[in-house]
């Protein structure tokens, strides 16, 4: 492609879209790695080929542009592809989470209306179902298996050319729907533009300081919007995206393939930093291939993070963000957290989420929506040129939380007086005990102090007498024992007492979600 490169070729797909980033990389970049999976490497000329082939197939199969393709697939090459597909072919792609039950993800469908659905073949036979089932499905393609001939995805392709795509978009043409957690409720589909994405991509870009070449390890899921916003700023950059092969988070095989792929970044979720920090052999590995290890998704407990900064080295950066927010919001950078660790330095800024992103206006509000001074507690507000559209085909629920172009968050914060934003909790989770306001964050930053805790949530429970009353959800390290009065007089000595915990359970494990969340509402369901 590049020996007929002519300056005019690049006017080929309209500014601020993604078809742009996807030709002008396999222009300039041909032979330059975009994926690796395992052996498999796929070059930015071998990944437009592949998308172009996958838009004419499904073009022969009567989709056109606007209509809404689903995937329901763990990380995988055939993702990007489908992905691609949708951002240069002009069709809306629904992330769906294999995590979900099937009557979840038959409702997620069929809210979303889509015509075609892409499996990964462990979800084959559910594809069918759906098929049968949900009038507006006309077609589904598995990936990574021999079937029937009208449902193989590489059928699909063989049948189909590589050549340019001929359809015209704009930059504010939907290319994406990302479900929310449903934490809340009911998933809901949050809608983007090509430009939404890609200013989200810019801004991620610059925060980083992504290079030409960098090589960021996928560890998250794709069809979460967080795992998603750390693909593509490398992609445009020029860089590679390093698929691993395990679905499940395996930390030895994490720590192997920075080492052996030279891996420059990384995202994991806070749960992730404490599985790797208690790898008996973490020390072994070389990891001086990395540049930066991004966190995201929860709040980080700050002795963990000083933990992993000790481990790890100063190379540690964060967001926050929601489904609804781009996501990214504000970035705490790496010299934030160094600035954090000198004696001249504030210490608290390890517990900050950062300063507004570029292009990011934010407030603190009360009740009454009065703006709050610095220090107070409130509701964080987000305004964006980068929020979500709406809530597809959800008018009603899109106006309980995009105001004025305002996003509401339900989260509760507050900020500095250097402008650096601390979360306090989710406003659904703060626990009010004997008429005080208790945010279960910072019962859990003292529960992680203690030596022999591993992980801990915290809730509030109904109480005869305190009305509800801080209840503690303690994991211990393998090897460590401690008792209900331990952590109690722990806690006692470091905490206002009606902070306390007035109980211990002790688990095995927390439930988490597909992105590493600690699901309280389902703590919430062993009381």
């Amino acid at each position: 492609m590049a020996e007929k490169f002519v300056l005019k070729e690049l006017c080929r797909y309209s500014l601020g879209t993604f078809g742009e980033i996807i030709y002008r990389n396999a222009l300039f970049h041909p032979d330059d790695e975009a994926f690796v999976k395992g052996s498999k490497r796929v070059t930015f000329a071998d990944f437009n080929s592949q998308v172009n082939r996958l838009i004419h197939g499904l073009q022969a199969a009567g989709c056109t542009k606007g209509d809404v393709i689903g995937i329901l697939s763990w990380n995988c090459l055939e993702y990007m592809e489908v992905w691609g597909a949708a951002m240069k072919g002009g069709f809306i792609l629904a992330h769906l989470s294999p995590r979900l039950t099937e009557n979840e993800l038959l409702a997620l469908v069929e809210y979303s209306e889509a015509r075609v659905l892409f499996c990964g073949s462990e979800f084959a036979d559910m594809g069918r179902l759906f098929q049968q089932r949900i009038q507006s499905l006309k077609h589904f393609f598995v990936f990574g298996r021999e079937v029937s001939a009208a449902a193989d995805y590489q059928s699909l392709l063989a049948g189909s050319t590589d050549g340019e795509i001929e359809i015209h978009l704009t930059a504010e043409d939907p290319v994406a729907i990302f479900f929310t957690s449903g934490t809340t409720g009911t998933p809901k589909g949050a809608v983007y533009s090509h430009r939404q994405k890609l200013e989200n991509c810019e801004t991620k870009a610059l925060g980083l300081g992504v290079q030409f070449k960098d090589r960021n390890l996928l560890v998250l899921p794709m069809f979460h919007i967080g795992g998603d916003s750390h693909i593509w700023p490398f992609f445009m950059c020029g860089g590679c995206n390093i698929i691993m092969e395990e679905v499940t988070f395996t930390p030895s095989a994490i720590l192997q393939t920075i080492q052996e792929k030279k891996i420059t970044d990384v995202q994991i979720v806070p749960t992730q930093l404490v599985a790797l920090l208690n790898t008996p052999d973490v020390k072994q590995y070389d990891l001086s291939s990395l540049k930066r290890i991004w966190y995201a998704a929860s709040p980080m407990p700050t002795e963990v993070l000083k933990r992993g900064i000790a481990m790890f080295g100063p190379i540690f950066m964060q967001g926050y963000g929601m489904t609804e927010s781009g996501p990214n919001t504000t970035m705490l950078s790496k010299e934030a957290h160094n600035q954090a660790g000198t004696e001249s330095g504030n210490p608290n800024l390890l517990a900050s989420c950062g300063r507004p992103c570029l292009g990011v206006q934010m407030r603190v509000v009360d009740m009454d929506d009065q703006d709050l001074p610095a220090g107070e507690i409130g509701e964080i507000i987000v305004h964006t040129s980068r929020l979500m559209s709406g809530y597809w085909k959800l008018p009603e629920d899109t106006d309980k939380v995009l105001k004025d172009g305002w996003l509401y968050s339900g989260d509760l914060g507050y900020y500095d007086e250097n402008g650096y934003v601390y979360i306090a909790d989710r406003k659904k989770d703060m626990i009010i005990t004997g008429g005080e306001n208790v945010y279960p964050k910072e019962v859990e930053e003292v529960l992680y102090k203690h030596p022999a805790v591993y992980e801990a949530a915290v809730i509030g429970i109904p109480d005869s007498y305190w009305v509800e009353r801080v209840h503690a959800m303690v994991v211990l390290n393998s090897d460590a024992k401690a008792t209900e009065k331990d952590i109690i007089d722990f806690c006692k000595e470091r905490m206002a007492r009606f902070k306390t915990p007035k109980s211990i359970q002790f688990l095995s494990e927390l439930p988490k979600s597909p992105q590493g969340k600690v699901l309280k509402r389902e703590l919430r369901k062993m009381i």
